[in-house]
């Protein structure tokens, strides 16, 4: 979904949108899954990384610019725990118990006039 919205500063309201957000690259070099008894599965993933490209405007009550842009995070590691009930009274499902996520490296260019 696209991001619209504006932040205040200074003398003025800055409007931006963000849009047209794909994701251009996905790496994970580490990941595991692994088995919790009696409680349900545990998913780590360490040293990840994401690409996004996107297109971008913002507004002010001075001047207006857009562009295109890259967003590319880095050094990201996710521990997961989910649950899974273990009787058979019904379809299986599960749920996320917890969850922890943490990035290193945020690297954002944007390129002005798309």
């Amino acid at each position: 979904p696209d991001l619209t919205g504006h932040e205040k500063f200074g003398l003025g309201n800055v409007k931006y949108n963000i849009s047209r957000m794909h994701v251009t690259a996905v790496e994970l070099p580490s990941a595991s899954i692994s088995l919790l008894p009696g409680s349900g599965i545990k998913l780590v993933i360490g040293n990840a990384s994401l690409t996004i490209n996107m297109n971008w405007n913002i507004r002010t009550w001075m001047f207006k610019d857009s562009g295109r842009g890259t967003v590319h995070i880095s050094k990201v590691f996710v521990t997961a725990i989910f649950s899974t009930p273990l009787d058979n009274s019904g379809p299986t499902s599960i749920s996320l118990t917890s969850c922890r996520t943490t990035s290193g490296d945020i690297d954002i260019k944007l390129n002005g006039k798309r």
